[in-house]
């Protein structure tokens, strides 16, 4: 399997991979690094666009600018002139989390979930856009990542990072609601002595309704049947995936952000595309990213 990097510097922490449906060019953010990159794949042009705070992720919108989500709050950007437009405040303390994974489901719902940084506690949550409001919608946990749905929308998937599990829950598309929650996947920690697979981090579905899982530390993607079945491993030249994303033309191109936040010098010595956006081709395509509603 070639797997290859993206030209460019690498992130500090590489995070949500967008690959934008009516621009057919990559976005994502550099969390602690706070700015925004845009790659074309077509010219090989990148462009990058610093931001006051660590950027947790970022949508695509219905009316040709993006969503972020900053520390303090989410805000609307446009890559075009570089303006920025406050939309809702974090209603959290920003001192101790911040907004971590999001993606916007079918029906243009925008969800985010955010880390709770000390992480000795389960106080981050889940929450939905709706109009110029956050409703919390789930909490209980420590780091919210994994948001993806199925290719009928009717599953939804979120995970725990720290809690080293994944759940799916079933979806009212017609009401934006998951219910009925359970487990889907579940790992081991890490143990003395034993060969650590990682913890799950963002993820993404395919056409197929295969769930693909960045195995944060493990140094691999995993490819999960609908039904929770392991079907592939994708193991990668890197120890700290983050989030996986199709794109190309064909969305058969698998982009994967990658992190070289904290890590010793021996590792980033021996495995220097850390930090780097990486991207191989896989046989099954993706979904297209599902754009948010701007009313």
């Amino acid at each position: 399997m070639d797997i290859q990097p993206l030209p460019g510097e690498p992130c500090v922490l590489g995070e949500s991979p967008l690959w934008h449906p009516l621009e057919q060019r990559l976005y994502w953010c550099d969390i602690p690094g706070r700015t925004l990159h845009r790659h074309d794949p077509a010219t090989g042009v990148h462009d990058a666009w610093p931001f006051p705070q660590d950027l947790g992720c970022v949508a695509a919108r219905d009316d040709g600018r993006l969503l972020v989500a900053q520390r303090d709050g989410l805000v609307v950007f446009d890559p075009a002139d570089g303006t920025r437009e406050p939309l809702v405040p974090a209603g959290y303390d920003t001192r101790i989390e911040r907004f971590n994974d999001g993606k916007t489901d079918p029906r243009g719902r925008f969800w985010v979930g955010t880390i709770y940084e000390p992480r000795d506690a389960a106080r981050a949550a889940l929450y939905r856009l709706d109009g110029r409001a956050l409703t919390r919608i789930a909490g209980d946990i420590t780091t919210s990542n994994g948001l993806a749905w199925s290719p009928d929308g009717h599953t939804m998937y979120w995970a725990d990072t720290k809690a080293h599990r994944i759940t799916a829950w079933d979806y009212d598309l017609e009401r934006g609601l998951p219910t009925n929650p359970r487990e889907f996947a579940r790992f081991e920690p890490p143990a003395h002595g034993s060969d650590y697979a990682g913890r799950p981090d963002g993820a993404t579905v395919d056409a197929e309704g295969c769930y693909w899982a960045a195995m944060f530390e493990g140094g691999r993607v995993l490819r999960f049947s609908p039904a929770g079945e392991l079907l592939q491993t994708i193991h990668l030249p890197v120890r700290c995936p983050t989030m996986p994303c199709f794109g190309g033309t064909d969305l058969r191109t698998l982009y994967i952000t990658t992190a070289r936040e904290k890590r010793p010098a021996e590792e980033i010595a021996a495995l220097p595309w850390s930090g780097r956006v990486l991207q191989l081709r896989v046989d099954v395509p993706g979904l297209p990213a599902s754009i948010a509603r701007s009313a």
